[in-house]
């Protein structure tokens, strides 16, 4: 792409590239994208799925295929997407799923897909993504964490650990790229009206008798909220446009009257141990001996 031609894409508005945009949050953060008049690369594992979003907007959407635990994939997406738009102003790492069980519950093979998908699939785009944003001296990435990401439930141990590892990678990861005119942003939604407690979940193989009570409560918990959930998708969306429009945008956007409630307990809960703990904590200092001292 040439000088002039690269100023004309950069002032035709930001260039957007979601993964997971078939369904749930990364499908409403699409539409509303859209919406707002921006270009979008739309991503999903049956590209199918998203062709009505490319034929509303067909000069400023890009629909391609992306399985996000195929490296090849992974790089063939984020060169088309350039080829195509000259740029990649904001990277929404939205694809992934939950996985219900004890830890005891866990395959290897389970725990190994569950973290390929939300931890290891993030890292390729976002590796992919970065030398872009480096060299235009500007980006957005948004990293869809979970209220999981910093309060872990029982029962599901493997997800909470995945987003356990978002919210470090991207934590530190926004102190990395601040100097290149790059923002981190880990979103935090609570329970949203998705299929994140249906088609999104999946459940271990294996289920002990003597965790069946947990997975008794946590499955009755899942059927009666399903399809009821109190947050909105778009206007979850709305907000993450926001964000990304904020001059200077925080590093975690809780989503949710409910995400609000469980952090702040969270916070709480770790304040208190802070504070219960504090002597014992501080008495682990080294303390030279007399003799040392006197020298």
């Amino acid at each position: 792409m040439s000088m002039s031609e690269n100023r004309a894409s950069r002032s035709a508005g930001r260039v957007w590239f979601i993964t997971g945009t078939s369904t749930g949050l990364g499908r409403a953060l699409a539409e509303a994208v859209v919406a707002h008049g921006e270009r979008l690369v739309a991503t999903a594992r049956r590209p199918e799925c998203l062709q009505d979003l490319a034929d509303s907007a067909p000069d400023r959407v890009l629909a391609l295929p992306l399985d996000v635990t195929s490296p090849e994939q992974v790089r063939t997406a984020v060169e088309e997407a350039i080829e195509h738009f000259g740029q990649i102003d904001v990277l929404v790492n939205n694809a992934g799923y939950g996985l219900f069980g004890a830890l005891e519950e866990v395959s290897d093979i389970e725990a190994y897909h569950q973290f390929e998908t939300n931890v290891f699939g993030t890292l390729r785009l976002t590796r992919a993504v970065l030398p872009f944003m480096r060299a235009q001296r500007s980006g957005h990435i948004l990293m869809m964490s979970s209220t999981g990401g910093l309060i872990a439930p029982p029962g599901s141990s493997m997800y909470n650990g995945s987003k356990f590892a978002i919210e470090g990678i991207a934590e530190a990861l926004s102190q990395e790229v601040v100097s290149f005119g790059i923002h981190v942003t880990l979103v935090e939604p609570g329970v949203f009206r998705t299929d994140v407690l249906g088609r999104s979940l999946k459940r271990t193989q294996l289920a002990l008798d003597d965790y069946a009570p947990m997975n008794g409560f946590v499955r009755q918990w899942v059927e009666q909220n399903n399809g009821t959930q109190q947050g909105d998708p778009a206007k979850a969306a709305q907000a993450m446009i926001k964000v990304v429009e904020a001059p200077e945008p925080p590093l975690r956007l809780a989503l949710g009257a409910d995400a609000l409630e469980l952090i702040h307990k969270k916070l709480a809960w770790v304040a208190s141990d802070l504070q219960t703990w504090e002597a014992t904590a501080l008495s682990t200092a080294f303390t030279p001996d007399t003799d040392e001292s006197n020298t």
